[in-house]
């Protein structure tokens, strides 16, 4: 029986236009769904947009808009690139939505009925950009680190208040109890060590912002942005209706490592102190960075999202982010390893391979592949790569499960070499022949599936040029395991991936 896996993504800010960073996050994520629709699980997929907070107040009044009006533009922005990036996600939602507000009154309501909400007076440094406050050891010369170009200010005001402080023994018993809550590693390390130290008791409502969910019983305060932004997780479950619970726990939450401690502390204590479970997993990608310089809005970072598109198209982008940019640390964007990337492993690598190979059982055999299942090197090669694949995506780690699969392109196209089937067509030997271009076909059809959730657009045009019917992302894992292509039909596809005209 299929699993179910519910995953989600930051829900973006609505204070600009989306950039490479925020679709590195989406890609990543959209990788990792597509791999488990692949092994078989019905998933749920989740993304979205934070549309309240002051930072968005700021910039809807900057460009001379009503809030609303401000982020029903941002948003539909953001639903336009996704779809242009191919992103399968299965729900998106916005906090500014009917559903959501019902799930930020209602935990807001059981946490208050546990006693963990008080009132009081807040003093102290508020950065803009990260929408939250910061006491004066988290400050680099006096400004916040993520977001250097923007002045903190100081900031008095009453204010409702969590009782985070009292949950720090709870979590730190559940990331013992859960080693892998937070992935990778060192960023379960880096929270122990936050809530070792002490957590604060946080303010959750502003006085002052009048764009948010009101406060429930005193509109005169509206729920702080970050308390409304990831209850989103829940409110997309149709929490607190009955039947949410069919999604909730969510199995994992893909962020950045800016919002480690809104999710690894904050959030699990929100859900702790309504007696909700926690999600299962929370995986932390690093900083993509172009010439040094984060991609991000406030970094000032020039490289657009559409320029990276129009280079050599949308697979191309999704593939070079994931396999260059480790999934798990830092990494480097430049354009000169994207050209090299895109004509070593795509244009000469997996396109050059699917070609001659349908191209050789085009003009060998009458277009149709052998029905030969002699086990060849080749085919025992391909299982042992295609368990090092399982073995990196399993583990969400996408640029080792993408080197997994190129890996088999790379020996496949070796392989050509070794056996040449011109030769044992010249020379008439038929059943070797037949062997060596059916153990290829699988070998194709294996590196067609696991780049799948990579490269979706171009594996599908392969799928059809040998001959698959339907959507090569539902042909099942076993087949993956087990191909058997004999007889089928090929065509020799057009070109996938061109190479780019050269002036001289």
């Amino acid at each position: 029986m299929a699993s179910s896996f519910y995953i989600t993504t930051a829900i973006d800010y609505s204070n600009g236009e989306p950039h490479l960073g925020h679709a590195y996050e989406k890609i990543g994520a959209d990788c990792i769904a597509r791999y488990r629709r692949l092994r078989g699980d019905r998933v749920h997929f989740l993304i979205g947009m934070d549309e309240h907070g002051q930072k968005v107040a700021q910039s809807a009044e900057a460009n001379g808009m009503e809030h609303q009006a401000w982020t029903d533009k941002i948003a539909e922005s953001f639903v336009a690139t996704w779809k242009e990036l191919n992103i399968s996600n299965t729900d998106f939602i916005r906090t500014t939505e009917d559903r959501h507000r019902p799930a930020v009154e209602e935990l807001l309501r059981r946490i208050q009925a546990k006693g963990h909400f008080f009132e009081g007076t807040y003093s102290g440094y508020y950065c803009v950009g990260c929408e939250s406050f910061k006491l004066e050891k988290d400050l680099k010369d006096g400004r916040c680190p993520d977001h250097l170009n923007l002045e903190v200010k100081w900031v008095e005001e009453p204010n409702f208040f969590f009782r985070q402080s009292t949950f720090g023994p709870q979590l730190l018993e559940h990331y013992e109890q859960h080693p892998e809550f937070v992935r990778p590693r060192p960023k379960m390390n880096e929270i122990r060590n936050v809530v070792t130290d002490g957590l604060q008791d946080i303010s959750v409502s502003r006085a002052r912002l009048r764009w948010g969910i009101p406060w429930p019983n005193d509109p005169t305060h509206s729920v702080y942005v970050w308390f409304d932004a990831v209850i989103n997780y829940l409110s997309a479950t149709g929490f607190p209706e009955p039947g949410y619970e069919k999604m909730w726990p969510a199995d994992l939450h893909v962020i950045g490592p800016d919002i480690l401690r809104f999710h690894a502390a904050l959030w699990p204590a929100m859900l702790i102190a309504a007696d909700l479970p926690v999600p299962k997993g929370i995986w932390v990608h690093g900083w993509m960075t172009y010439t040094g310089t984060r991609f991000s809005k406030s970094a000032g970072v020039t490289v657009t999202l559409q320029e990276a598109i129009e280079r050599h198209g949308v697979d191309a982008l999704r593939y070079f982010l994931l396999r260059e940019i480790p999934w798990d640390t830092n990494g480097n964007f430049s354009w000169e390893r994207f050209d090299a990337r895109y004509e070593s492993e795509l244009a000469d690598g997996y396109g050059n391979l699917a070609s001659r190979v349908l191209a050789m059982i085009v003009k060998y055999v009458n277009g149709v592949v052998p029905e030969s299942t002699e086990t060849m090197s080749l085919d025992t090669e391909g299982e042992a790569i295609l368990q090092e694949y399982t073995d990196a995506m399993d583990q969400h780690l996408l640029h080792l499960g993408g080197q997994a699969a190129w890996k088999l392109e790379a020996r496949a196209n070796q392989f050509v070499e070794e056996s040449a089937p011109w030769t044992l067509h010249k020379t008439g030997d038929a059943e070797r022949l037949n062997a060596v271009l059916a153990s290829l076909a699988r070998a194709v059809a294996r590196i067609t599936l696991m780049a799948g959730p990579f490269l979706p657009t171009k594996t599908q045009q392969i799928w059809e040029a040998m001959g698959g019917s339907g959507r090569a992302s539902e042909a099942g894992w076993a087949f993956a395991e087990r191909p058997e292509l004999g007889g089928w039909s090929v065509i020799k596809p057009q070109p996938l991936f061109p190479k780019p005209e050269r002036s001289l």
